[in-house]
């Protein structure tokens, strides 16, 4: 579609999803992949960043953050535990933390691959060279979550600072697709400074670029960002666009974030009956969760931790689905 057609859509269910759009959102995901919902072990490796986004609790710029990294053998045990729980993929996501030097995160991934090798390994470790992307997949990574946030190169400007820009965000987002990951982008939903017309774009864009993964999720502030006076994402705005995504791309894999679980108690369920079908409950050392704060309240217990899987199996039957313990592949090409 165009993104003026985008807009209209967008403005239509602005107030929340029809009951006939989330009828069809569903129905688009029991076709591509069934009731089955994907599991993936989240694991924060550490809270340090170069960056200075405007809306992230973990930007350089927040000296009130207390600052962890894992080591290598801490997240190895991580994955041990996680595969002990029956995760077969793991996601390991840092801010962009300079320490972690390309062979650390290389010889992370291949000691997991190692001992491991039924599972899918994610990284989520932001904007990196093409060549460094390489050496991460011939490592053995399957797998990059690089969220593109906005895709109006002005309202980019408004929420990152000045050395960051889209151009090179879409340029790495491109590089990682070109070299054979399945690719993540995504945005957050009620940002500041966005407009219906930044979300058609960021629509447009998602069909351009035909992403394996959307991770999509309502916009919080944090207390310690320029940002922390603005009003948080709207609920029903982003389950609207979770129903888009998925009808526009059908065989995407789109999770009902934690964002989303943050921002209401039934924030997961409403997600999965919009077209979500992955889940990624924390793994982190349950010590360093609380430190990994992207905004404000984050949940990282009960169900959305790795231990409470019981909890969760029973919460997602509950909603008319099931837990799928497999790599849960991309469906996309």
């Amino acid at each position: 579609m165009q993104k003026k057609e985008w807009a209209e859509q967008i403005k239509q269910f602005q107030n929340g999803p029809s009951q006939e759009l989330k009828k069809k959102a569903l129905q688009t995901r029991l076709l591509s992949y069934g009731r089955g919902v994907f599991l993936r072990g989240l694991i924060e490796f550490s809270n340090y960043c170069k960056n200075n986004c405007y809306y992230c609790g973990i930007r350089a710029g927040n000296h009130h953050v207390c600052r962890y990294r894992l080591t290598q053998q801490d997240i190895l045990n991580t994955c041990k535990k996680g595969h002990a729980l029956g995760f077969r993929t793991f996601v390991l996501q840092s801010g962009e933390d300079p320490w972690f030097d390309d062979q650390k995160i290389c010889s992370i991934i291949s000691q997991i691959k190692e001992m491991y090798p039924d599972c899918a390994i994610t990284l989520s470790i932001g904007e990196k060279s093409k060549e460094t992307y390489r050496a991460f997949f011939a490592a053995g990574a399957d797998r990059f979550l690089l969220r593109h946030e906005t895709a109006d190169a002005t309202h980019y400007r408004k929420l990152h600072p000045d050395v960051m820009s889209l151009e090179n965000r879409k340029k790495c987002l491109y590089d990682l697709r070109e070299i054979g990951f399945q690719v993540g982008a995504g945005f957050m939903v009620g940002s500041p400074f966005q407009t219906i017309e930044t979300l058609a774009a960021d629509m447009k864009f998602l069909e351009e670029l035909q992403p394996h993964m959307v991770g999509l999720g309502p916009f919080l502030p944090h207390k310690e960002t320029p940002f922390k006076d603005f009003p948080p994402g709207s609920l029903n705005l982003t389950l609207t666009m979770l129903c888009l995504v998925r009808i526009a791309l059908p065989n995407v894999l789109l999770p009902a974030t934690t964002a989303l679980a943050t921002l209401s108690e039934q924030g997961r369920a409403l997600g999965l009956a919009c077209g979500a079908n992955v889940i990624m409950p924390n793994l982190s050392p349950p010590e360093v969760r609380g430190s990994y704060s992207l905004y404000d309240n984050k949940k990282c217990t009960g169900n959305e931790a790795a231990e409470e899987i019981a909890l969760l199996q029973k919460e997602v039957e509950n909603d008319g689905f099931f837990l799928d313990f497999s790599r849960g592949d991309s469906r996309v090409h």
